[in-house]
């Protein structure tokens, strides 16, 4: 019953007023983490070198495959406890709890260990050379740990926030940031330990988030907790939650597969530089996307309950509320990145050539960033209604079915025509925006009737 109470006012607030509680938490957290990234990376720059940020570049691809196993638990078991607490199943709720974090136990830990056995081949695999290998595996040989408690902490932050507490979810994200910025230039500087220092500030900090995540569940005052039926295997479970959850694994599992893609074109057009810059592009990219990604994490609640509830003017008012603020963040950001590219390379090197790489990748990855925020709000929103092969195929349309063809036939276009090949790989990322847009556009359109859901009782 305290449950019920707890999510009652997913159907009964104005749903501007919700979506600023439930997203704020989360975009804030968002941002600290964001803000952490990114000082990480100014520090290895400034401390380390330019080779550092490079071989940090080639490592972004694993960590975005071990993320993928988590959010293929943790997004879809938040998105399916919405939508059965919107159908008041209090005793559903907590066996996917307790069914998700066994789930992520076991995908994690083994997609972990497979990491540490074939590492070096691996990290080849996705870009490095002679001279970046040795800073990507001093680095990834002290994250994976960390890298195994965050799609933990993943998956339980995402819980807590479905069961209605969006500002504590928040508070352990953003505590583990700021406490990660505090250890980086300890670890670094201080104790001279290098990018080495830097992974293992990250995974003391982890490790603190998920310890502190799991407690959540085991006091008595909470809404949803750990219980002995919550612990029993069930197949149905996981298919629902594998289900709607298969669209986000599917889209960072393809990020990694692209950015490894990418690194290939820009090794062979630009060399190790150019993967540097690239590298910056996407500290600047994630940044944008985490804070579109962190107002959908407030949508997902609400839309989910409201969507097993039969509130279709309400999941359409959340929509359209979340649509308008991410593709007026988008644009600000596109805005900012195009208009001052220098200042923002400077911000983590001072090496010129890679200054002037990174402006030109720049501009053309993030020109239409507008465009980017439209796609991942229609793939949050399909993911948080059920509706997992319109979610899978929007969230994928951009990176496999366009970006992938385009970075591998551009350049060689442009090297024909006598232009740089390596411009062609930068064009190849504004145009799969734009096509990724205009296809979620059209799924958006044929699924138009989950708008006018009705309950019997309105």
């Amino acid at each position: 019953m305290e449950t019920l109470d707890r999510t009652k006012e997913l159907e009964t607030r104005p749903i501007g007023q919700l979506l600023w509680i439930y997203a704020l938490p989360a975009v804030i957290s968002q941002i600290i983490a964001s803000i952490y990234n990114i000082v990480d990376r100014i520090f290895i720059g400034h401390g380390v070198g330019p080779l550092a940020i490079a071989g940090l570049a080639i490592t972004f691809p694993l960590m975005n495959i071990i993320h993928a196993f988590g959010s293929l638990i943790g997004v879809g078991s938040a998105s399916r406890m919405s939508i059965v607490l919107g159908k008041k199943d209090k005793e559903w709720a907590e066996n996917i709890l307790g069914n998700s974090l066994i789930f992520t136990l076991i995908l994690s830990g083994c997609v972990v260990l497979f990491c540490y056995f074939f590492l070096d081949r691996i990290l080849m695999m996705f870009g490095a050379t002679a001279e970046t290998l040795a800073y990507a595996r001093e680095y990834m040989i002290y994250i994976l740990p960390g890298m195994f408690m965050i799609t933990i902490t993943f998956n339980l932050t995402g819980l807590i926030r479905a069961s209605g507490y969006p500002t504590k979810a928040m508070l352990i994200m953003a505590g583990g940031a700021i406490f990660n910025i505090i250890l980086d230039p300890i670890f670094i500087f201080a104790l001279g330990m290098g990018i080495k220092g830097a992974a293992i500030a990250s995974s003391i900090s982890i490790f603190c988030m998920t310890v502190v995540s799991i407690l959540h569940f085991v006091q008595p005052g909470s809404f949803i907790r750990f219980t002995s039926h919550g612990w029993k295997l069930r197949g149905y479970i996981f298919k629902n939650i594998t289900l709607i959850g298969m669209s986000p694994f599917l889209m960072n599992l393809a990020a990694a597969g692209v950015v490894a893609i990418l690194n290939r074109q820009l090794l062979f057009y630009g060399g190790d530089y150019a993967v540097g810059a690239y590298g910056i592009c996407n500290t600047y990219g994630n940044f944008l996307v985490l804070i579109i990604i962190g107002v959908c994490q407030g949508m997902q609640p609400i839309a989910g309950y409201n969507y097993g509830a039969g509130h279709g003017h309400r999941l359409k008012h959340v929509y359209t509320l979340t649509m308008w603020i991410c593709v007026i963040a988008g644009l600000i950001g596109s805005v900012i990145s195009c208009s001052f590219p220098r200042l923002l390379m400077r911000v983590f090197t001072s090496d010129a050539h890679l200054i002037e790489l990174g402006k030109t990748a720049l501009r053309y990855s993030m020109v239409m960033f507008p465009f980017i925020g439209f796609t991942i709000v229609n793939s949050n929103f399909f993911q948080s209604i059920d509706k997992p092969w319109v979610a899978i195929t929007t969230s994928l349309s951009r990176q496999v079915i366009f970006l992938v063809p385009m970075s591998l036939l551009l350049p060689m276009v442009f090297t024909n025509l006598g232009w740089n090949g390596l411009n062609g790989v930068w064009v190849s990322l504004t145009i799969s925006d734009i096509l990724g847009a205009i296809l979620a556009a059209i799924l958006l359109f044929t699924q138009r009737h989950v708008f006018s859901i009705q309950n019997d009782e309105l």
